[in-house]
């Protein structure tokens, strides 16, 4: 019984703190809810583990353990996923600035050297206008 107190308090603790954190501005909706719904499914393995062995049994499982491992073997290869997602989307950003902030650099000590006659402004959707100097 306190075991089952513990870890109901655990989930519920890790689903406040995921949920309400100000890091977790940029999670999507859709995650969210499927972690609430996660945590409400753990907290049900929690209070009645010999459901989830029926459960486990009826879907060919042998035990209640062994479905929870497969859950959370799925539930982590989808969070690799998503990191990884992002991870490629946050790459191309860092990619995008840094080529944007060389190609600046070679503007102005090219116009230092007088190579480039007039500045380029960046219109920010990866084209570029001459600027009119007056």
């Amino acid at each position: 019984m306190l075991i089952q107190i513990l870890l109901i308090l655990a989930v519920l603790g890790l689903l406040v703190l995921f949920v309400r954190s100000s890091g977790a501005v940029y999670v999507q909706a859709s995650k969210r809810i499927a972690l609430v719904l996660f945590a409400i499914a753990n907290i049900y393995a929690v209070m009645r583990p010999n459901d989830l062995s029926v459960i486990a049994q009826a879907v060919g499982v042998g035990r209640g353990t062994d479905l929870v491992l497969y859950a959370l073997v799925v539930a982590f290869m989808a969070g690799m996923f998503s990191f990884y997602q992002r991870f490629r989307v946050v790459d191309r950003r860092y990619t995008e600035l840094a080529r944007t902030v060389a190609i600046r650099e070679a503007e102005l000590v090219n116009r230092e050297r007088g190579i480039v006659p007039e500045p380029v402004v960046s219109t920010g959707d990866g084209s570029a206008l001459p600027t009119v100097e007056r």
